[in-house]
């Protein structure tokens, strides 16, 4: 017997191919996957109704799906805030490296905790620092977001270029060659499920080319391969990192990423910032993804991407948090007017993104990047039941006629109801698998602790 949820009385932007939306329609759950929707009410026949919603003033979307985020550094918010990336990095390498299972656990629990109360269905977390003897790091984040009840892809970092070879990580923080490969192999292993409605994949993400050999990134993407799984890292980020490709490698990150078998639609990159024409036409050509990072691109002073360019090109762009230490709120929804607002202050202005240019980058292009867009990203009978209940008739928002113009221009819109793989996860804008007040005490603590270990050196 297959239990239905059915949600009526709802504007619903569907994100699909034609960017269907109705003004009034329903929603039909059953078991995991979204049955049917359409305007009006739902079909009057329909079995095994177990509840019914009525979302008068709610707009339903697709959940939010995040392509780039450092879990572990909600533990270390609110440091060095007047810093570009390379003197932020240098500052809190030393600090990061200190990092244990507990910490990153706690770490892991906030950053998911606070996505998920903001409409994010599919989480992902680039976690590339791994200190001699911190335990399963990878276990524990997957864990946390298991019991977060999320939907989630964990890219398994990793660096192998320290201070002595010229990077920027700490000796210590660093691992082998063949000790990150064979790890990266194992976490595959034990974890990745390619189902259809996994809730758990893995990618394999080297850092970045200022913190990994060449032999890591094009081993990585040979693993990758023959694996089955996705490839990921950060790529043209800033002018120093453009730099440092050409004074060590004689040519510019993407050219550089093409040599080392980093292009393909099986790759996303996050920032993509400084790009030139050349650059964005490979991306094309190889169907390569970027993850775009608004806030955190400002917060660094990293500039601003070309994502116009990008979308008109046909290159798959999809949203990241990134860490928190580079965007203190940890908050998808809030990216979806940032990458609006930010992307007009550049060389299209008013013509660069609309709401739902917006609305879509959030949630099909992440679906897109992550490599899911046939499970999730749109609401379509048969596709995954991934999907937000946006309130819009409050103080905030109601006197905004359009509601994706209100969800994408107006304040952050208060989430009634998240469902993942037809769960329900968030009721009212709390949580209902996970204690957000215990887990701000222990992320509290564990911030505590590791400054306390990292002022001991």
């Amino acid at each position: 017997m297959t239990q239905r949820i059915v949600i009526e009385n709802a504007a619903i932007a569907t994100v699909d191919a034609q960017d269907t939306e109705y003004a009034t329609g329903y929603v039909v759950i059953a078991g995991n996957r979204v049955e049917s929707l359409g305007a009006g009410t739902a079909p009057a026949e329909l079995d095994d109704v177990v509840r019914r919603i009525d979302a008068t003033g709610h707009l339903i979307t697709p959940g939010l799906v995040n392509t780039h985020h450092h879990f572990y550094q909600w533990i270390t918010r609110g440091l060095a805030t007047d810093h570009n990336l390379f003197d932020w990095l240098v500052a809190l390498y030393p600090v990061w490296a200190r990092i244990d299972e507990q910490m990153v656990r706690a770490a892991a629990q906030g950053s998911l905790a606070m996505m998920a109360r903001g409409g994010v269905t599919t989480a992902m977390d680039h976690h590339y620092v791994f200190p001699k003897g911190s335990g399963d790091l990878s276990g524990a984040i997957i864990g946390a977001a298991r019991d977060m009840g999320v939907r989630f892809t964990l890219a398994r970092g990793s660096m192998d270029r320290s201070e002595k070879d010229g990077g920027l990580p700490p000796d210590f923080a660093v691992e082998t060659l063949e000790g990150a490969l064979a790890a990266t192999e194992e976490t595959v292993g034990q974890h990745h499920d390619a189902s259809f409605d996994a809730m758990t994949q893995i990618a394999v993400a080297p850092c970045s080319p200022f913190s990994v050999s060449t032999e890591l990134l094009s081993q990585g993407a040979e693993l990758a391969r023959r694996l089955g799984v996705r490839l990921h890292t950060h790529g043209s980020e800033t002018v120093e990192e453009e730099k440092f490709c050409h004074e060590l490698f004689g040519m510019g990150p993407t050219d550089y990423f093409e040599s080392t078998g980093w292009l393909g639609e099986d790759v996303w990159m996050a920032h993509c910032v400084h790009m030139n024409d050349s650059d964005i036409d490979a991306f094309a050509r190889t169907k390569t993804g970027v993850a775009h990072c608004p806030s955190s691109n400002a917060r660094l002073a990293a500039g601003i991407a070309r994502v116009p360019d990008m979308l008109a090109a046909g290159v798959p762009v999809g949203l990241g948090v990134d860490g928190t230490a580079s965007n203190e709120s940890g908050e998808l929804h809030t990216e979806l007017r940032n990458a609006l607002l930010i992307n007009r202050l550049g060389a299209h202005r008013e013509a660069a993104l609309n709401a739902r240019q917006a609305l879509r980058l959030g949630t099909f292009g992440g679906a897109q990047v992550l490599g899911r867009a046939r499970e999730i990203g749109s609401l379509e009978p048969g596709k995954l039941a991934d999907l937000v209940l946006w309130r819009l008739d409050t103080l905030a928002h109601a006197s905004i006629a359009d509601p994706v113009t209100a969800l994408v221009f107006g304040a952050a819109a208060p989430v009634t109801a998240s469902f993942v793989n037809g769960r329900q996860i968030v009721e009212n804008g709390r949580l209902l698998h996970a204690d957000e007040d215990a887990i701000a005490r222990s992320t509290r603590e564990e911030a505590q602790r590791l400054a306390r270990i990292a002022a001991q050196g």
